[in-house]
């Protein structure tokens, strides 16, 4: 049977915002302000800045580099790469990122049927009229959010089935510049909140003592490494639909600059937000659900202000969850050669009856803790591993320096083959030690 042409993104600006789209999740919008405020302010951001600088040098455009190198995604890349050392075992170990990207997604597309409730309430103005705590609480329940939860993922799989170049690229063009404005708008409205300067002072008074403190380097590590995507799945993935003539650092430099720039928007929104009416900026997920909807509740022309918050917050989640089903996509239409609307039903079948057993907030949580502590980032370690060590000597200079005219330094072996690696392998027993540093 012939194999069918991989398909690739059209342009850069597509791979690009693919990516960022990827990257912009849950993460950038409750975890990273809270972070900041937590662990010194603008001083937390001197770590931070630093590890996205390394990490997205060296791990993003590794990435990238080695799902186009091998022209496939984690099971067809492992599989290559350890039959250069003449052992076909990268298969099994390649289903190892592509079950952790699979499984989060399942538990990813929960969170996303509550989005699309809260938008719906939003919209109708059920949200703002009940008591928060409540509503989310009936939402989380047993079942409480399941019509919104299939929603969900029928958006994203009718998006996947368009494939590459006519659904992924081209929702991501649309909605990640979407994303942004609304945020901006967000940002502009929050300036004007009473009180909104305490936020400010939070997010950006340094507290330089925290420098001392190993957990301020500890979670600025985790923060920079799960915001942009790292699992050894996602990126890795995206980057076997890339043109040979790319230039994955410059992709790599640019999902890192778009990701971080997400990531302020948010803390400029919702910290300052918080603070105005004297809530808690440290609420964590019940940032987003409980304690947002409060603050929209109090603020002049909150109901208009809470719709654009969850249609931007919606937008991150869908382009994330496209991502993350992806990986698993991708390996079943390589691996049996189907066509991608098979694939993606497949996978879809498995989403929905996996969903419906842990659709409940207390199971959801619990099954997002364990796939992103022991899974996701043990994905992202075997992967550099693979890349960056088991191809041999010059094979990831060749394929990360395509489509770069001048030549990669001396640098460039022991930031990854040293630095990045053994930051991925803190990351991983840092995780576990600490329940999750991302």
């Amino acid at each position: 049977m012939k194999t069918k042409e991989r398909e690739t993104f059209n342009s850069k600006i597509g791979f690009v915002l693919a990516c960022v789209g990827s990257a912009v999740g849950m993460g950038n919008i409750w975890l990273f302000p809270y972070r900041v405020g937590q662990y010194g302010g603008a001083a937390f951001l001197i770590p931070y800045l630093l590890f996205i600088v390394v990490i997205g040098v060296a791990g993003v455009s590794g990435e990238m580099a080695f799902g186009r190198a091998m022209n496939a995604g984690p099971i067809g890349a492992f599989k290559k790469a350890t039959e250069r050392r003449g052992s076909k075992i990268g298969e099994a170990i390649g289903m190892i990122p592509t079950i952790g990207s699979l499984a989060l997604a399942i538990g990813y597309s929960v969170v996303v049927g509550w989005i699309i409730k809260f938008l719906v309430g939003s919209i109708e103005g059920e949200t703002l009229q009940s008591d928060a705590s409540s509503y989310f609480g009936s939402i989380c329940g047993d079942f409480g959010s399941l019509p919104w939860h299939m929603i969900g993922l029928t958006i994203v799989f009718i998006l996947m089935i368009f494939g590459i170049a006519n659904g992924i690229e081209k929702i991501n063009k649309v909605v990640m510049p979407l994303f942004f404005l609304l945020f901006l708008v967000l940002a502009v409205r929050v300036a004007f909140l009473d009180n909104a300067s305490s936020g400010y002072a939070y997010l950006l008074k340094p507290d330089f003592s925290k420098l001392l403190s190993v957990k301020t380097w500890v979670y600025a590590l985790g923060q920079a490494f799960f915001s942009l995507s790292l699992a050894g799945s996602g990126t890795l993935v995206y980057g076997s639909y890339l043109k040979k003539s790319e230039n994955v650092i410059t992709c790599a430099r640019n999902v890192a600059i778009f990701d971080t720039i997400a990531a302020m928007l948010a803390a400029f929104v919702i910290i300052p937000s918080v603070f105005a009416f004297g809530l808690d900026p440290a609420a964590g997920p019940a940032l987003m659900f409980i304690t947002m909807p409060k603050v929209f509740s109090l603020m002049p022309m909150g109901r208009l202000f809470m719709i654009l918050f969850f249609i931007a917050v919606l937008f991150a989640a869908i382009t994330s969850l496209i991502n993350l089903f992806e990986a698993p996509v991708e390996a079943i239409q390589t691996k049996f050669n189907l066509s991608r609307t098979v694939s993606v039903c497949i996978i879809a079948v498995i989403a929905i009856a996996v969903g419906v057993l842990i659709e409940n907030g207390d199971t959801v949580s619990n099954w997002m803790d364990v796939v992103s502590i022991y899974i996701i980032p043990l994905g992202a370690l075997l992967s550099a591993i693979m890349f960056f060590w088991i191809c041999g000597d010059g094979f990831a200079r060749k394929h990360v320096q395509m489509g770069i005219e001048k030549e990669l330094g001396k640098w460039f072996e022991p930031l990854t083959k040293y630095v990045f690696v053994g930051l991925t392998a803190i990351v991983y027993i840092l995780g576990i030690f600490y329940g999750g540093i991302g």
